[in-house]
């Protein structure tokens, strides 16, 4: 009888639960009903401002936009975080004690956004000025104007720059702290939150700023709102990040370029030695043959692949979307595919094209390598890895233009400049209490299946979180798949930036 009591108590304290956090997802569907039209102006405002990471006053304009939007809300401790760089974009941050809590989660988001080319948006777009549309602009969506009534259909999409990366996610959450104080929701943790400013340039000074502030960011958990939902549109709970770094690379041959006719066949050319040189690096299978390249991977752990054998396939999806027929790691799907260490060729020069296009053997060849890291590997290490490569290609590798004396002693000769701001990898264990409670909280903002991802194929520098404050981090996206992020005529689907404020809202009311 005791063992039957204890669980009949354990379904009682999971209902009243789960049935807590419905009600309380009720009211914040409510609260955006009835605020969708100030939400959009808000939203719309925001984007409006300039958040490139060379445009300083920019930048400047948009913290203090966020602070506006925090003081509104009643967010207390509102403060700049800054580094000993004046040049360094600061991070905003504000917090919401809770008496008696024994809980605190960070919210993170950022506010810089990628450079733009006006020239290759859409010719009804301005990246700095959102514009309407009724769907996607690829598939027919059209232009149309704000509505004076604030109804808005979920399926159409505001399209400006950092309207889904990743203005979305500092809207969202704040929008979220919003519904639940007009709702008069109650809270159970203490809430902080901080938006960073030079995301898009590599996190460069986020290490000071949290060595700098480490109590002032005492959490027992980082929500870092960023990214696309799955593919197949559920939402996705994402445990790591792959890792980043690059590579520039630089083929010489003769000092001047010369005629395809007078010297082909005789003369060098760095344009064929350094495509020679990448395809090198990979076998048919899409396999990366640096030796060493996977040695270091941390395997998955068993729940890990158990979550991973439960992703939805989007792979005939996808190539169906992209108008490919086969893709590159023969054997693995798009899931296993982004928990490999990868090797991508960012763009290729050499010489001209096209109109420009001339018969002339050119004097150099250049690339960009993108090296994506997974737990385990160190990315100063991968670096070396492919240069080690590089050199078992029989090149002479140097860090500047070769002088005359090198090129007569060696007959293959290349720039290598490895990136200086890379970072590793993160993953937080699924199986933690805390994590088991942030999945409960996203299971009740939907009917569908939230997807567990092990690891996000893009790339965060969530290691430094662990690294200087010992925290752990989960990363929640909001944004559609198909939102141009880093690109052109991005966008954000309202569907998802309305239902992004729900599921941040179900994460700060977690028990």
């Amino acid at each position: 009888m005791r063992k039957i009591f204890c669980f009949l108590s354990l379904s009682v304290l999971v209902s009243k639960f789960i049935l807590a956090q419905s009600v309380g997802v009720e009211s914040i569907n409510k609260y955006v009903k009835q605020n969708t039209g100030h939400i959009i102006n808000e939203f719309t405002s925001f984007l409006s401002i300039p958040n490139i990471a060379a445009d300083t006053p920019g930048l400047q304009k948009n913290t203090a936009f966020i602070m506006s939007m925090m003081s509104k809300r009643g967010i207390q401790n509102i403060q700049l975080l800054n580094t000993t760089v004046q040049s360094a974009p600061p991070a905003v941050y504000g917090e919401v004690m809770v008496p008696g809590a024994k809980q605190t989660l960070i919210f993170y988001a950022h506010y810089d956004g990628q450079p733009v080319n006006p020239a290759q948006w859409a010719k009804e777009l301005d990246p700095f000025q959102p514009g309407l549309f009724t769907g996607a602009i690829d598939k027919g969506g059209t232009n149309i104007s704000f509505p004076a009534d604030g109804m808005y259909n979920n399926d159409w999409r505001i399209y400006a720059r950092a309207a889904s990366d990743d203005k979305a996610g500092v809207d969202v959450i704040l929008n979220a702290y919003d519904a639940i104080k007009i709702s008069g929701s109650a809270l159970s943790c203490n809430l902080k939150f901080f938006f960073e400013g030079e995301e898009e340039a590599g996190s460069i000074h986020l290490n000071e700023i949290l060595e700098k502030y480490k109590a002032l960011l005492e959490s027992d958990l980082w929500i870092i709102c960023d990214g696309p939902v799955h593919q197949s549109g559920k939402k996705q709970i994402v445990f790591g990040v792959r890792g980043d770094t690059h590579l520039d690379l630089t083929v010489y041959a003769s000092k001047r370029p010369l005629h395809s006719g007078h010297y082909g066949n005789w003369a060098p050319n760095p344009a064929m030695m350094l495509a020679k040189l990448l395809a090198s690096m990979k076998d048919e299978n899409g396999r990366v043959m640096v030796k060493g390249f996977y040695d270091d991977v941390t395997p998955l752990t068993a729940t890990e692949k158990n979550a991973l054998a439960e992703v939805p396939s989007v792979d005939e999806q996808m190539k169906k979307e992209l108008g490919i027929s086969v893709t590159e790691m023969k054997g693995l799907s798009l899931t296993e595919a982004i928990n490999q260490p990868s090797l991508n060729i960012n763009g290729m020069q050499s010489g001209n094209v096209g109109k420009l296009a001339s018969n002339q053997i050119p004097t150099y060849a250049t690339a960009v390598i993108d090296l994506r890291l997974v737990l385990g590997n160190y990315w100063r290490r991968q670096q070396q890895k492919v240069i080690d490569h590089i050199k078992a290609q029989g090149y002479f590798v140097t860090d500047h233009e070769p002088t005359d004396e090198e090129r007569k002693e060696y007959a293959k000769i290349i720039k290598v400049i490895p990136a200086n701001d890379g970072y590793n990898a993160q993953r937080t264990a699924m199986d933690l209490p805390i994590i088991k409670k942030v999945i409960d909280a996203v299971k009740t903002t939907t009917r569908d299946q939230v997807v567990l991802q092990p690891t996000m194929g893009g790339s965060l520098p969530l290691f430094l979180f662990e690294k200087y404050l010992g925290a752990k981090t989960v990363t929640v996206p909001i944004a559609n798949y198909d939102n141009n992020q880093h690109a052109e005529n991005e966008n954000i689907r309202l569907g998802n930036l309305f239902e992004g404020i729900e599921t941040m809202a179900s994460l700060m009311l977690i028990k």
